[in-house]
């Protein structure tokens, strides 16, 4: 993994893409113990509480979970986002109908905030 200092993302959010893109596509495989913080941290010469920042965000998303002593792991993240998704949706389907909105709509601001999330 490497960091590129000119990228407009900051460092924390390019190792958290990283990993969940290397979790999300099996490079990087369920129950695959990932290096410690201050191990990561200086292979990648960041700051500890970068990785760190990056680790809080990625265990949040549900896709590393973090055993105590025993290290942090790649989770069995699909599931789990897959479910957040849907309960996420479902809200803000329920939102949108107590607003008013009509369905077209409800999913037309769907479709510009992500096209403002992935910058389409």
């Amino acid at each position: 993994m490497k960091i590129d200092i000119d990228d407009s993302a900051p460092p924390y959010e390019q190792v958290r893409a990283r990993i969940s893109e290397q979790a999300r596509s099996g490079a990087l495989p369920v129950g695959y113990r990932l290096p410690t913080v201050r191990g990561l941290a200086e292979s990648l010469g960041l700051a500890a509480n970068t990785v760190a920042k990056a680790y809080r965000a990625l265990e949040a998303d549900g896709v590393i979970e973090t055993r105590g002593r025993n290290g942090t792991f790649v989770a069995a993240a699909g599931a789990a986002a897959d479910r957040e998704l849907a309960s996420a949706a479902q809200a803000y389907a329920e939102r949108a109908r107590r607003l008013g909105l009509g369905e077209d709509d409800a999913l037309a601001a769907v479709r510009d905030a992500l096209r403002a999330a992935y910058g389409g």
